[in-house]
């Protein structure tokens, strides 16, 4: 079997929005493989990777944004007073192992403005993917 660059992005694209979520996943690894195949996608891989993970980020946000205010009460306190205290742009952060989700579903149930979560974690997906392609030797 045989994959080209469009499979290999759009299976980068699925990876990355699922890593995003509880599930786990690999999406680094998927983006070191994509870029180091086909170097000349590097800036397409790096768009599709942050969206799909932002995108995966954001379910999270908003499955707790919809859930009842005492729901999450059990919630890490610490991750709670984090985001109360920094806002959005903590969430600069959930690309992180194990913090990120809790983060971002802090986020939501703190009912932050959508808008600047997304940009915030943008910026830090994005920049974690950068580093991946550096790694990788492809540049964007």
């Amino acid at each position: 079997m045989s994959f080209d660059a469009d499979t290999g992005l759009a299976g980068l694209f699925l990876a990355s929005f699922l890593s995003a979520t509880l599930l786990p996943g690999g999406s680094e690894a998927v983006m070191f493989a994509v870029a180091h195949r086909y170097p000349g996608e590097a800036t397409m891989a790096l768009l599709l990777a942050t969206v799909g993970n932002t995108l995966g980020g954001m379910v999270t946000y908003a499955m707790a944004r919809a859930l009842p205010e005492k729901a999450l009460a059990r919630l890490t306190p610490a991750r709670l007073d984090q985001v109360r205290r920094w806002g959005a742009p903590v969430l600069v952060l959930a690309w992180a192992p194990l913090v990120g989700d809790v983060l971002c579903a802090a986020a939501g149930w703190l009912r932050l403005a959508a808008w600047p979560c997304v940009l915030w974690m943008a910026v830090g997906k994005g920049a974690r993917y950068a580093a991946v392609l550096w790694l990788s030797g492809a540049s964007a």
